[in-house]
C-alpha cells in the first residue's frame, strides 16, 4: 500500500475535465511552476477550488456572469 507524500496526490480513476486540463496546459510556464498538485488536481476534477489557486489564476479567470 502507497502512503501518502505530501505534495503529491494519488491517480484518479475518473478522467480529468478536457478543457480544464487544455487550460492548464496554456498557461504561461511560470504561472504553472507555482501550481500544486492539490490544486491542479482540485482544478482538472471540478472540486472547491483553493484560494491559493484562485490566487494565481485570477489573472487568467472569467467570473461567470450567469447568474440570475
Amino acid at each position: 500500500m502507497a502512503e501518502h507524500v505530501k505534495g503529491h496526490t494519488p491517480p484518479r480513476k475518473e478522467k480529468p475535465d478536457p478543457e480544464r486540463m487544455a487550460f492548464l496546459r496554456s498557461l504561461p510556464i511560470e504561472v504553472k511552476q507555482k501550481i500544486t498538485g492539490e490544486e491542479a488536481q482540485a482544478f482538472l476534477y471540478n472540486e472547491e477550488l483553493p484560494d491559493t489557486l484562485l490566487e494565481k489564476l485570477k489573472d487568467y479567470l472569467v467570473e461567470d456572469q450567469d447568474e440570475g
